[in-house]
């Protein structure tokens, strides 16, 4: 049986998210929703924008929109029975960005029971003060000293290879990715998710970034999603909340306008997209993909793809700016992501 999971038909409903690569691909808990359908069907699934269906047709799939968040129950019970099942009360939907932080804290809970189900959790060093054991699971190679772990209101998962530096406090539910270091001192409350190979320092709270991204020194992230490949300059804060607690309003790609979002709602930043040292974004605020955001003055509340501080990013200065990004990971541009980005700016 293969999973079919078509991105297609919602294109800019989630931007910036879902731009530089398929929906499928963003990360809500520890894992990306296409992560989730592998760990039960592995090597068979595979997403309608990526083209990898050519050994088989569609109707030998069994079919999903790339925004549904199976839930570990579903996703059981679809393996057993091998046939499509209508989604159910207990699985999510992503209409809009700002649900992926909003249902983080579901989303964690499901995958840490999905990914520690009968396994045994690495010993926690002494040194650390711990809180409720039981709910914490450290991948192999993780390492963690003279820190609180506080799992009593949720799990928290830490990745392979991980570092969570002296003096850190953590309060779950909280996930550290697979090669992501936490610097010393760090606050992250509850629901987090630092996917793998990031750094963070400062306050995160209720935030996700979702790989190979960087908020390393102090300031606040608070109810926000940061993209891959992202890095917020020291000191940059936003705000979540508005000065007269109402609604906060965030702009739609997709409806051309500006749509109610809660009452809380921070950052939302596209991939490959960078802010300057002190920057300060207001509450609500939607950054495309591939941006350089910097200035004298508030950012604006919405800032397009490719746009560097109030100027149109130049390709191929953009491109070489993402490779020395890369490069600091040990990583380098492929000609596939040259060509998506390439595909968004024209």
């Amino acid at each position: 049986m293969k999973i079919l999971l078509d991105d297609i038909s919602f294109a800019n409903s989630l931007f910036p998210f879902g731009e530089a690569r398929s929906a499928a691909h963003i990360r809500i808990g520890i894992l990306t929703i296409f992560e989730k359908w592998e760990f039960y069907f592995p090597g068979k699934v595979f997403i309608t924008s990526e083209k990898l269906i050519a050994d088989f047709t569609e109707s030998e799939c069994i079919k999903y929109p790339a925004n549904f968040v199976p839930s570990h129950e579903f996703l059981k019970q679809i393996s057993v029975q091998k046939i499509k099942i209508a989604f159910t009360q207990d699985c999510k939907i992503l209409e809009h960005p700002w649900q992926i932080f909003e249902y983080n804290d579901w989303a964690i809970r499901q995958d840490f029971k999905m990914i520690n189900g009968g396994r045994s959790s690495e010993k926690i060093h002494s040194s650390n003060h711990v809180v409720k054991s039981e709910n914490i699971f450290l991948e192999p190679g993780a390492t963690i000293n003279y820190s609180i772990l506080n799992a009593d209101s949720g799990p928290i998962y830490i990745g392979k290879n991980a570092e969570i530096q002296e003096g850190s406090l953590l309060r779950g539910p909280i996930v550290i990715g697979e090669g992501s270091r936490v610097k010393m001192g760090t606050k992250i409350y509850g629901a987090t998710t630092v996917g793998p190979y990031c750094l963070v320092g400062g306050e995160i709270k209720n935030s996700i970034l979702m790989a190979f991204s960087n908020k390393a020194h102090d300031g606040y992230l608070g109810d926000s999603v940061i993209g891959e490949w992202c890095n917020l300059g020291a000191g940059t804060s936003n705000s979540n909340l508005k000065n007269n607690a109402s609604k906060v309003k965030v702009w739609s790609k997709k409806e051309n306008k500006f749509l109610a979002a809660g009452a809380k709602c921070g950052l939302l930043m596209g991939d490959y997209s960078r802010c300057a040292i002190n920057t300060s974004f207001n509450t609500g605020t939607v950054i495309g993909v591939c941006c350089s955001v910097f200035g004298d003055s508030f950012p604006p509340k919405f800032i397009d793809n490719f746009t560097w501080g109030n100027e149109k990013y130049i390709f191929e200065k953009a491109i070489t700016d993402v490779n020395n990004w890369k490069k600091l990971k040990n990583r380098e541009i492929t000609e596939q992501e040259i060509k998506s980005l390439k595909n968004i700016y024209q």
